[in-house]
């Protein structure tokens, strides 16, 4: 495509924190930066100077100065940020004490609650007295709870006594989620009794149980009520109410004193192929690296009412938290997004007047099969920007957003992940958005895209690096004393360069597309195919709701193999099939064909909600599935055992 799909209001962009940041970098050290590529290559060559500045301009309440910016800086991974300073995560979350609204939080059932940002510090005041002599720093407390204001009080809480907090959704079964706090030893657990989704109320309050005796760690269990349901009666040995807690006097916060690389989180990787990685994040690194993509590249106002569809499993969740920190509303929605129907999301866009909406790319793409057209049926005029993640966002998706959702709207699809709890390459409210293209690299980002021989490359298909050091990077993996399987993960491919795994391409705007995993590439003839390419054109055919493509080895190559579900009353024939592939031929080449188009009834997903095309790939090679409880439908690996179409 020649046009770009939107082109920012000069005005408007000239107002903009990004272009606030980049006079500030002007006035100090005379740069002029005409284009954004100067400003970014200007923080990469300078990066002291940028991620100093950059703290001044965001804000951040430190308790105790830094004496330098960075050391050992030519260490990736090992290099120490802002040496000296103490901060305290929850202490910078909470620094407004007004009556602007902090959170709004919403359920599936219309249950509807606010918290002011005097409330909120109330609030978690009461939670940190209580945790306060159950709990040292550095002790895990564990959340398994919807996305509630409660799960985000019983964060801060943790952090302003500095603790560490970690969390999943309560959707996760009793292995996965003792695969994950069975490996961190939380001394509290929080979880709620009940939650709805889709209309439908699931009790875990076994499973809670079930997973609390089995963490001999843990000292204190907090029931969230998660629903209007009745409360359980108290079966655990030391156990409590969180609206007990809420009962007492609110009480002014001693935030606990930490330093810039003190732990704050405790991640997980998705653990589809063995136990999950506990991915250990740091407290200046996460808060500098949230405020920098929100104030920057979101472009995230006070008066902001900031939304995005996430749940406590996701790292969604920890990244829309921060918001808080330039004292934006909070929207929170804990439910099903297609309940009481397709329209639930976009109704509160407008209901809420939310101005940044973020949600899945999957999501994108279901509601443009739904046939909902929001630019008719709602009123949109508080939307300006739309973020999309979780998986590559398709050329097609980025028109209907622009043809069919709102034509004035900055639509940022943003990717990094749960391993820098952030972002590499994102969106820039002073650019251009061209289809099918994340806009650019993160500031302060050394993003690039190299061949499988370290060389870097445009235009073509490679590896995403990160070739400097960066304050989010993980201090390491929990329990990996020696740091192996954090530098196996991540710096094994390239002496002292982080290798993410994606399959990307840099384009000539300066922008990245995501081409899938490059665990998933496919290898037909020896050519390297992303399967997002296929993804883009299997997704026009409205009859197909969802897909999966892998390689499957036969005789000395491997050939594409893609899996669809059909639209409900739909059959695949042998025309679709022709149609597909025709298409996919036409407008991708014939090595992207699929060799074979199989209909299955469901296709396996983590805990998280993204596709695994690694256990499908596992499975129609006869290798086991090593850690099943990292899927949140297992069942559906059925579908594609033993199947006869693959044997010839």
């Amino acid at each position: 495509m020649d046009t770009p799909l939107w082109i920012p209001d000069p005005e408007k962009c000239n107002e903009s924190q990004m272009a606030l940041f980049s006079a500030m970098v002007t006035a100090k050290y005379g740069e002029d930066f005409q284009e954004y590529s100067a400003l970014h290559k200007w923080s990469l060559k300078n990066p002291s100077q940028f991620w100093g500045l950059l703290a001044k301009f965001v804000g951040i309440d430190l308790d105790s100065p830094y004496q330098r910016i960075v050391d050992d800086y030519d260490a990736f991974p090992g290099s120490v940020w802002f040496p000296g300073a103490k901060l305290n995560f929850a202490k910078n979350l909470l620094k407004r004490r007004d009556d602007h609204l902090a959170i709004v939080s919403i359920l599936e059932t219309g249950q509807r609650t606010t918290l002011t940002y005097n409330e909120l510090y109330d609030q978690t005041s009461k939670m940190a007295a209580w945790l306060k002599n159950k709990i040292k720093e550095n002790d895990r407390v564990a959340g398994w709870v919807p996305n509630t204001s409660e799960a985000i009080v019983s964060m801060l809480g943790t952090t302003a006594n500095g603790g560490i907090w970690s969390s999943c959704s309560p959707d996760f079964g009793i292995d996965g989620a003792l695969d994950r706090f069975g490996q961190i030893d939380p001394t509290v657990l929080v979880a709620c009794h009940s939650y709805s989704y889709g209309g439908k109320v699931f009790n875990i309050t076994e499973k809670v149980l079930a997973v609390a005796s089995k963490m001999s760690s843990l000292k204190w269990l907090v029931w969230v009520d998660g629903t209007e349901e009745k409360i359980p009666e108290r079966h655990f040995t030391q156990s409590t109410f969180h609206n007990d807690i809420m009962a007492v006097d609110p009480s002014s916060i001693a935030f606990a004193k930490r330093k810039f690389s003190d732990p704050l989180y405790i991640m997980y990787s998705s653990g589809t192929t063995g136990a999950p990685k506990c991915i250990t994040h740091t407290t200046g690194g996460t808060l500098i690296q949230h405020l920098k993509e929100h104030r920057l590249h979101v472009d995230l106002q006070r008066d902001d009412r900031f939304f995005f569809y996430t749940t406590c499993g996701w790292m969604m969740w920890n990244w829309l938290v921060s918001g808080l920190a330039s004292g934006a509303t909070l929207v929170l929605y804990d439910g099903s997004p297609f309940y009481p129907d397709a329209e639930a999301l976009i109704n509160l866009v407008e209901k809420e007047k939310i101005n940044i909406f973020g949600v899945s790319a999957k999501y994108i793409s279901s509601i443009e099969k739904s046939g909902i057209e929001p630019n008719r049926s709602h009123d949109l005029r508080s939307l300006r920007t739309i973020l999309s993640t979780g998986s590559p966002l398709t050329h097609g998706s980025f028109r209907y957003v622009y043809n069919k959702v709102k034509t004035d709207v900055h639509l940022a699809s943003i990717s990094g992940g749960t391993d820098i709890l952030g972002c590499f390459v994102l969106g820039n409210p002073c650019l251009p958005v061209w289809e099918g293209e994340i806009q650019c690299a993160a500031l302060g980002v050394d993003a690039d895209v190299w061949d499988e021989n370290g060389n870097p490359i445009i235009e073509t298909k490679g590896e995403l690096v990160c070739k400097q050091p960066i304050p989010s990077c993980p201090s390491g993996f929990w329990n990996d004393a020696e740091n192996e399987k954090f530098f196996n993960a991540y710096f094994s491919k390239f002496a002292g360069i982080w290798a993410h795994g994606d399959y990307v391409e840099k384009t000539k705007n300066g922008g990245f597309i995501i081409h899938g995993r490059s665990d998933s590439v496919l290898n037909p003839g020896g050519v390297r195919i992303g399967t997002a390419e296929i993804y883009r054109l299997v997704e026009s055919f409205e009859e197909i709701t969802e897909s999966v493509c892998v390689g499957q080895n036969w005789g000395d190559d491997s050939r594409v193999i893609l899996f669809v579900i059909m639209q409900k009353g739909v059959e695949l024939n042998a025309s679709l099939i022709q149609t597909i592939q025709n298409t996919i031929r036409s407008k991708a080449s014939p090595r992207h064909v699929p060799s074979k188009i199989i209909s299955v009834k469901d296709i396996p997903r983590t805990l998280s909600g993204k596709i695994v095309e690694l256990a499908v790939r596992n499975i129609i090679h006869g290798t086991a599935i090593e850690n099943t409880s990292a899927l949140s439908n297992p069942e559906a690996l059925k579908n594609f055992q033993n199947l006869p179409e693959l044997s010839f």
